[in-house]
């Protein structure tokens, strides 16, 4: 057994007093030629079709991370989770050279191999396991925010909701109406505020929100507001007015709550 391989084990032992069984683990997909990975938990009782949440982790980061920070395995455990593993990727922001892990920026970029990834990990789910197609859900932490943005421009049909976090997207006047919670801080050093709040901004103009927004949730730094809208595709922003790009602890109880009120009609 590699060093690897036995850290990786490891870290998820100590995840949560799981099952074995109910433990994600790790499945590969064959992608243009390349063998891709994600680990996967699939309930112990997959005889319903059960909801799919896909998490992407952020510039530098793994799937392993991604199982540690997000661990919404753990807070809805009804529902298929799945945590993607970049590959080498030039950053927009750092890491011009690619020699850290992460996603595609946008569409066309580095052979569209992650929107491949993820049509092959869609397909593989629906062909070996009960798949509810009217709960499939995106979201990810900074690159990985960005991604699952990317995914709702380019495969928005698919999802029910995306919850992004401390992300931006240019191209956000022409996504299509979408239920969305975007988590953000307004320290980010990285991913400005003033870049997110554009991108916020845009995604309630697109989905038709009201113009005030009402409480929705507080947790820790964070207050969620919810801009409600006459389509049924409401936004809320889960911002922390001392939050920084850290991935906020609370979000995850979020990111599941705001799914689970929502499922395509």
């Amino acid at each position: 057994m590699s060093r690897i391989l036995a850290a990786v084990i490891a870290i998820l032992a100590l995840l949560q007093p799981l099952g074995a069984a109910e433990a994600p683990v790790e499945k590969t997909w064959t992608v243009d030629s390349v063998e891709r990975k994600a680990f996967v938990r699939i309930p112990a009782d997959n005889k319903a079709d059960a909801p799919v949440v896909f998490v992407f982790h952020g510039h530098g980061g793994t799937a392993v991370n991604a199982v540690r920070s997000f661990h919404l395995h753990t807070l809805w455990p009804e529902a298929i989770v799945v945590y993607p593993q970049g590959l080498n990727t030039p950053g927009r922001l750092t890491d011009p050279e690619g020699k850290k892990t992460g996603w595609q920026h946008s569409k066309g970029d580095q052979a569209d191999r992650d929107l491949k990834f993820f049509d092959a990990m869609l397909a593989g789910l629906k062909k070996d396991h009960k798949v509810d197609a009217k709960r499939i859900y995106s979201t990810g932490h900074s690159n990985g925010g960005g991604f699952t943005y990317l995914l709702w421009a380019n495969r928005g049909d698919v999802f029910a909701a995306v919850a992004p976090s401390a992300a931006a997207a240019g191209y956000a006047k022409d996504l299509k109406p979408l239920p969305a919670l975007h988590i953000g801080g307004e320290k980010d050093p990285l991913v400005t505020f003033a870049m997110q709040k554009l991108t916020m901004d845009a995604v309630k103009k697109v989905n038709g929100c009201e113009a005030e927004g009402k409480e929705w949730a507080k947790a820790g730094g964070s207050v969620g507001l919810e801009f409600k809208s006459k389509n049924d595709t409401p936004f809320v922003s889960l911002i922390d007015p001392a939050g920084t790009h850290q991935f906020p602890s609370e979000a995850p109880d979020l990111i599941v709550k705001f799914f689970k009120e929502h499922a395509k009609k």
